[in-house]
């Protein structure tokens, strides 16, 4: 009986992108002020029947729990971005989310009951996918 094979694959997706409810509150200049929302970004997995998908998220200051990652729409669950001061990069499991062949869409949320300001600056997404004994040679 052949047992299925898998390889680990990826998506850089960069944002760049300040979310809050004041421009001036990061000194970032590197970082697009976008408010609640950041840009809905697109990334390709080549092949059906990703598993196990996690997202690596690097942030910049953020101050309170609450916001949120969405993989094409769904939100993940549990706490997406921890409080921490200055930067970090935080490892967040796709639970409540799934992960299909072709395009894709990754957007963070930003509590909006908060007063946090944060930046988001390049985020990984992570997933392994089937392969043929070929392949894996």
């Amino acid at each position: 009986m052949d047992e299925q094979r898998y390889r680990s694959n990826y998506a850089l997706v960069e944002f760049s992108e300040h979310l809050g409810t004041d421009p001036d509150a990061l000194d970032i200049p590197w970082a697009e002020f976008v408010g609640d929302e950041s840009t809905e970004r697109v990334f390709r997995v080549p092949v059906e029947g990703a598993v196990d998908g996690y997202v690596t998220i690097q942030a910049f200051d953020v101050g309170t729990y609450g916001h949120e990652v969405l993989i094409n729409g769904e939100a993940l669950s549990g706490f997406d971005l921890p409080p921490a001061a200055g930067w970090q990069c935080w490892m967040d499991v796709l639970t409540g989310a799934t992960l299909r062949a072709g395009e894709n869409a990754i957007q963070i949320r930003r509590d909006t009951e908060s007063g946090d300001d944060f930046a988001v600056g390049t985020v990984r997404v992570n997933w392994r996918e089937p392969t043929s004994d070929v392949d894996s040679i």
